[in-house]
């Protein structure tokens, strides 16, 4: 199967998924990527969270699990119902990851520790930041099943494009399509605009490759 052309934008993905009338499959709200040229692609390595009150004896032991877990290539994908009671993810948890050969981090809540991780250069994206640890607060309910991110359902395995626009999920069920007509985009847009650059109309540029 054809590989996703490194110059393709979330924007770009979610064309070619609307194409094909698949027109839900960008994550809901604005996420914050911690350095704005960021760009993540991986295939989806999901985390769930849920609320609790007690502390557990070992709170990490789940995360750790996951973590160790993960295969070059993956982009880990929190579910949190879009909490804010605390953070879900932070320098360290990057550090391994990125060890493990992760391409990222997508969260519907909060991360922490973001100068660290910006400076490692791990890709995060998040609805923003806050110091709270999550032990006491929220628990990892599930890991590697299919899950609700920020109004997408996302299974493990997809794949999965981050940006400073917002998040993509492909189903695997029109992957091989959608890339194809994702490349072919970017390829036009390139000569589009070298076109409009050097002075071709809108509307010429328009007609002669319908597009936008």
């Amino acid at each position: 199967m054809e590989s996703l052309d490194q110059r393709v934008t979330c924007a770009q993905l979610s064309d070619a998924l609307d194409s094909l009338d698949q027109r839900e499959q960008v994550l809901a709200g604005e996420f914050v990527a911690l350095t704005r040229e960021s760009r993540a692609l991986g295939r989806a390595a999901t985390l769930e969270f849920s609320p609790v009150d007690d502390a557990d004896d070992e709170p990490y032991e789940a995360a750790i699990a996951f973590i160790d877990a993960l295969e070059p290539g993956s982009l880990v994908v929190i579910a949190t119902g879009e909490s804010a009671r605390s953070a879900y993810w932070g320098e360290l948890f990057s550090c391994a990851a990125s060890g493990r050969g992760a391409t990222g981090v997508v969260c519907d809540g909060y991360i922490r520790d973001s100068p660290k991780v910006a400076r490692l250069g791990f890709p995060a994206f998040a609805r923003g930041t806050r110091p709270l640890d999550y032990r006491a607060r929220m628990e990892i309910v599930s890991a590697g099943k299919p899950v609700s991110c920020a109004g997408v359902r996302v299974h493990p395995g997809e794949l999965v494009l981050a940006d400073a626009d917002g998040v993509v999920v492909v189903p695997r069920a029109v992957e091989a399509e959608v890339i194809r007509r994702a490349n072919e985009r970017a390829r036009r847009e390139t000569t589009v605009l070298e076109e409009l650059l050097s002075g071709a109309t809108l509307r010429s540029v328009w007609e002669r490759h319908r597009v936008l």
